[in-house]
């Protein structure tokens, strides 16, 4: 089957969002710009890696006086709506690239494969890809729902940091009984 390369050159919505009961959602993310939406399907963990990962570029572009992002034009104009519908995703992510040209960054996803480095030059063979170019405001709002819908999640156990049920769960540290 060929390969099917999607491109954002222009991104005007960058958001995730997960669907379901906590312990059991699923994560999206979509991109929408003038060729269209794309929505991929992500874990939590990669979601939490790219969060700081994006925290990690800002912050050194701060600390460099590259740009003076601060916390109010963040969230002047936060995304916190729905993911748009219908939620059927593309793909599902295996692979994230991140580069930083100047001020844009392109984020590669690339789908699940038994590929184990990202494939971007055969443009004919190779799993999926998702390519988008987006400004350093657009990944701080992105940072910062991402936090929000991370958190939405089970709380963690004060002892050994697993997440929770809301039964409570095996700990590990409590020798097996429930906490």
């Amino acid at each position: 089957m060929p390969r099917i390369i999607y491109r954002h050159p222009s991104v005007e919505r960058f958001i995730v969002s997960a669907i379901g009961e906590p312990g059991e959602r699923e994560f999206f993310i979509q991109a929408r710009s003038s060729e269209g939406m794309n929505t991929v399907k992500v874990e939590k963990e990669q979601v939490r890696a790219l969060v700081l990962r994006f925290d990690e570029i800002l912050t050194d572009l701060r600390r460099s006086k590259v740009i003076a992002i601060t916390k109010l034009e963040i969230e002047k104009d936060l995304d916190m709506d729905p993911l748009e519908l219908p939620i059927e995703a593309d793909f599902q992510v295996g692979i994230v690239g991140i580069k930083l040209n100047d001020l844009l960054l392109e984020l590669t996803f690339q789908a699940i494969s038994n590929q184990d480095e990202l494939l971007i030059d055969d443009l004919d063979s190779g799993p999926d890809l998702l390519i988008l170019t987006l400004d350093v405001l657009t990944i701080a709002r992105f940072s910062m729902r991402a936090k929000t819908i991370i958190e939405a999640g089970r709380s963690t156990c004060p002892f050994c940091g697993l997440p929770m049920n809301a039964s409570g769960h095996l700990c590990p540290r409590a020798n097996g009984y429930r906490r």
